[in-house]
């Protein structure tokens, strides 16, 4: 019968974190870069880890890497040691009343071309406020970042909220403004017409492929989705393509535009406004590091 695991140390949670890359790096080699150590090391460590757990927690060889069960539930119980820890040292830090540890901040993707987001002004007043808080910014789709802030993963989200949960907090920021284009190549792109209802919704259409506002609205408009993109980018290749239609952000396509051949399909119908909001947990409530960051939202959010 193997033993229980005993009390953790030092050395059990830093192969806990070396693990956990690994995961979320889907591998050894893509963890190197990541852990800044080499494959060998890290090999090591795992081993290391499995000895002391008394657990076989991944394979890992010329057939690639992949996680056991027990691997799996460890992976889980990890995320929430690791993210526990954390909070408990921005709990130190509080009662220090000082501005200390990270800050992890999930965004939706295309943001920053949009004039009216003020993301970058919020955080160039924070870092004075908080110099000594490291900053971490992801960006990942909506439905990752509202459970990564449910998890504790990520301390704040701005994301476009399609349904609320009763566990997070919204803050409006800013606004904006969606329409449907097409590429060249693409039978509406030479039109100079206003393209009927009938005729757009005949059409291919590339959508997101999560719940969001994009997907309610092309719900809602009976398009046949026949392509899904993560993120406005891939959206983007799809309409570039000249088989697809899809929905942009204005301020993103304007940018496109510059050296995309993409035209904004003449049918005010097919656009809509698309609000975003930050998001954060409410209970637990929110270190007094990740509250001077909402205060910086707030402070230089420009609503629509």
């Amino acid at each position: 019968m193997k033993a229980l695991l005993g009390q953790l140390s030092d050395m059990d949670i830093r192969l806990l974190r070396v693990f956990v890359a690994v995961v979320e790096s889907g591998g050894l080699s893509a963890a190197e870069m990541e852990l800044n150590i080499g494959r060998s090391t890290i090999s090591r460590h795992l081993k290391d880890l499995e000895l002391r757990l008394g657990l076989v927690l991944c394979h890992r060889g010329r057939a690639g890497f992949y996680l056991t069960s027990e691997g799996e539930q460890i992976y889980s119980l990890a995320q929430q040691l690791l993210v526990s820890i954390e909070g408990f040292r921005h709990e130190v830090n509080d009662l220090h009343k000082s501005l200390k540890g990270h800050l992890v901040i999930a965004i939706f993707d295309t943001t920053m071309t949009n004039p009216q987001c003020k993301i970058h002004e919020a955080i160039r007043y924070y870092s004075q406020r908080a110099p000594e808080v490291e900053i971490d910014i992801h960006i990942v789709p909506v439905n990752e970042i509202e459970k990564g802030v449910l998890d504790g993963k990520y301390h704040v989200g701005i994301i476009p909220p399609l349904r609320r949960s009763a566990s997070l907090e919204y803050i409006p920021l800013f606004g904006e403004q969606m329409s449907m284009y097409c590429g060249e190549g693409h039978p509406f792109y030479i039109r100079t017409d206003t393209i009927t209802d009938q005729e757009i919704i005949q059409q291919p259409y590339a959508g997101l492929s999560f719940s969001s506002p994009n997907m309610e609205v092309s719900r809602t408009l009976n398009l046949k989705k026949r392509a899904t993109a993560t993120n406005q980018e891939g959206i983007a290749i799809m309409i570039r393509s000249g088989r697809y239609i899809g929905f942009l952000p204005e301020h993103y396509a304007d940018m496109l535009t510059i050296n995309s051949p993409i035209k904004r399909i003449d049918n005010t119908k097919y656009s809509y406004l698309c609000e975003f909001t930050s998001i954060h947990r409410k209970s637990p409530k929110p270190t007094r590091a990740v509250k001077e960051f909402l205060n910086a939202l707030e402070k230089t959010k420009v609503l629509q």
